[in-house]
């Protein structure tokens, strides 16, 4: 990592203020590795994981890079993985506190951990919320047993059932993670997950579209999936119950009760500032002149060792003016409700004046709305936001 005068030396952007700050939190192990999942992940016993080394480790990550967020208020913590809720809640309990010693932590800030129900215990989530854990984030993906063999999911349909009912009773704002046009689904199929997904009154919901991602088990042995007609009618299907049943579309993939929306992911798309620490994390800090992204290394037992020697950091880059747009809408045109003008000078240091051209193709093809204060992506830019996304592309 560079000295603190590297990042606030001048450069070519000019950001009114920095904006709001969250900490991600990245521990790396789970029981089974999915054969869709590509995020920095490794397999482990439930009990083999050397949580008080890799607590040391983050800590350590964590007080290297404090002098670049010195002062800022963090809005969110998010624990994720792999599967979090491996670790005992004692040792998520030793986490947080390092982090609150270390951090100025915001009064209402949201505390969101990521569980599985393949790593439930009775009591466990109750354990989370006394450690000081005020989301629960559970990853069900589905509540049909064949579905979940397949995705190689290590827990079943009566298990997700039993920790849902748990999270319900210890966390006010718990989220149910599920997945549609997975092998084998069909509209009966989707609409009895929905309806059991439902039944359990979650007031968040994240609903992802299984992708085959690269570098994958299901990369290398493709499985049969959903045409892709049968997966727009399924996402319309999901938009039109969730909304029946109170549950808002605040984001491509989320839907939530009023009150319920999760802070933390909207930091994300809002184009705000995070700090990743844990193998294989990602940040992105802005500073006066610049935004930089970094990359943990990604290998756990050598993040532990680099750690330590305040050497953490893989990759660390300059985001430079040209790739601002892009990167800026890759969040922001995830949000029905798009961004304001004003926000994009804010978060990118840019004028506004730089999205003109993307901006008429954008409305031309009928993939944009916009006033002179706000844009937002239509119904139909939504069902090709790639595209639109796609014209912000090397933009200044």
């Amino acid at each position: 990592m560079q000295d603190l005068a590297h990042y606030l030396r001048p450069g070519t952007l000019q950001l009114p203020a920095l904006p709001p700050l969250s900490l991600y939190v990245h521990l790396p192990w789970c029981i089974r590795k999915c054969p869709y999942c590509d995020f920095n992940s490794h397999e482990i016993a439930a009990d083999q994981a050397p949580q008080q080394a890799y607590i040391d480790a983050l800590l350590a990550d964590l007080d290297q890079a404090l002098p670049l967020i010195w002062g800022r208020p963090v809005h969110s913590i998010f624990i994720g993985g792999g599967t979090p809720s491996l670790f005992s809640p004692a040792a998520i309990d030793q986490l947080l506190s390092g982090l609150r010693a270390r951090l100025r932590l915001a009064a209402d800030s949201e505390i969101t951990l990521e569980a599985n129900p393949g790593t439930f215990e009775k009591d466990r989530f109750r354990a989370f919320r006394q450690a000081g854990v005020t989301r629960l984030s559970l990853g069900v993906q589905s509540f049909d047993d064949q579905a979940l063999k397949a995705l190689g999911r290590v827990h079943d349909r009566a298990q997700a059932l039993a920790a849902a009912s748990e999270a319900a009773q210890c966390f006010e704002t718990f989220n149910l993670d599920l997945m549609y046009a997975w092998p084998g689904q069909d509209m009966a199929r989707l609409d009895a997950d929905i309806d059991q997904a439902l039944a359990l009154q979650p007031p968040h919901l994240s609903i992802y579209h299984l992708t085959v991602e690269p570098n994958t088990f299901f990369a290398k042995y493709p499985p049969a999936l959903p045409e892709e007609d049968l997966a727009y009618e399924m996402l319309d299907r999901i938009s039109e119950r969730t909304a029946l049943a109170g549950l808002q579309r605040y984001e491509v993939s989320a839907y939530a009760r009023p009150g319920h929306r999760c802070w933390h992911n909207l930091n994300y798309w809002q184009f705000g500032d995070y700090l990743g620490i844990g193998a294989g994390a990602h940040s992105k800090l802005s500073f006066a002149h610049r935004v930089v992204r970094q990359v943990r290394l990604r290998e756990p037992r050598l993040y532990m060792e680099r750690a330590a020697l305040g050497q953490a950091i893989a990759q660390e880059q300059e985001v430079s003016r040209g790739e601002l747009p892009f990167e800026f809408m890759l969040n922001a045109l995830r949000l029905p409700e798009g961004f304001a003008l004003q926000s994009f000078n804010d978060r990118t240091g840019l004028p506004p004046s730089v999205l003109q051209e993307a901006l008429a193709q954008g409305r031309a093809r009928g993939w944009l709305e916009a006033d002179l204060q706000q844009i937002r992506p239509t119904a139909r830019g939504f069902d090709f936001l790639n595209d639109l996304q796609a014209l912000f592309l090397n933009e200044p």
